[in-house]
């Protein structure tokens, strides 16, 4: 497990690499972020958007929530941190690409699966909810598979109903029908280090050769 004291060591090493070998990168961003991918991505530990795929600073704009959810554009008087990043990402930043990444063994779907109604979650729970168009499909058409084919089938489930809820998002849709905005759907296999990602033609999750 990283300490403090690995994080400090990690930052030096950081700064040497692009404040002392070489500043150009930083120095080509001093006006601004040149993003224009939205990586919508899991606080999961094990899966940084960045490190699996090997970007520099600059290079994804990234949202990370539990269970890498994208929730329905609405206008209840509530903090909407998730929404907020989407629409600075694509009105401000004018991101070309965004990709919803969902991966295995995810704790926030497995918390969704295994919500019978009576858990006390204060923030948790109500989150994961937003993915309950998933479990139900899943608990539909899954009849007789194993628990783990269950949640797979569920992790990859939420995954296109937050690119469903991308669409809620006048913003997003208007850029999609101009064919100036892409939406992606991307899995990673955590046990076996392998990348998914959603083919609509084929209606499934195709392994990234």
């Amino acid at each position: 497990m990283a300490s403090t004291e690995k994080l400090i060591g990690g930052f030096k090493r950081f700064q040497q690499q692009y404040f002392g070998d070489d500043r150009r990168l930083y120095a080509s961003m001093k006006q601004g972020q040149p993003a224009k991918t939205l990586m919508v991505a899991c606080c999961d530990s094990r899966v940084d958007p960045a490190i699996l795929t090997d970007c520099d600073p600059g290079d994804l704009f990234i949202v990370r929530n539990v269970a890498n959810l994208v929730p329905p554009c609405e206008n209840a008087g509530h903090y909407h941190g998730t929404s907020a990043a989407l629409e600075f990402a694509v009105n401000s930043l004018q991101v070309e690409n965004i990709i919803v990444m969902g991966h295995a063994n995810c704790g926030g779907i497995m918390a969704l699966w295994h919500d019978d109604g009576t858990t006390a979650s204060q923030f948790i729970h109500p989150w994961v909810s937003i993915a309950q168009a998933a479990k139900d499909k899943v608990k539909a058409s899954h009849l007789g598979k194993t628990i783990p084919e269950q949640l797979t089938a569920c992790e990859q489930a939420a995954i296109l109903v937050s690119l469903e809820n991308l669409l809620s998002f006048s913003c997003i849709k208007e850029r999609v029908e101009q064919g100036i905005l892409s939406l992606h759907g991307w899995y990673f296999d955590v046990l076996m280090g392998e990348l998914f990602s959603y083919r609509p033609e084929k209606g499934c999750f195709v392994a990234v050769d």
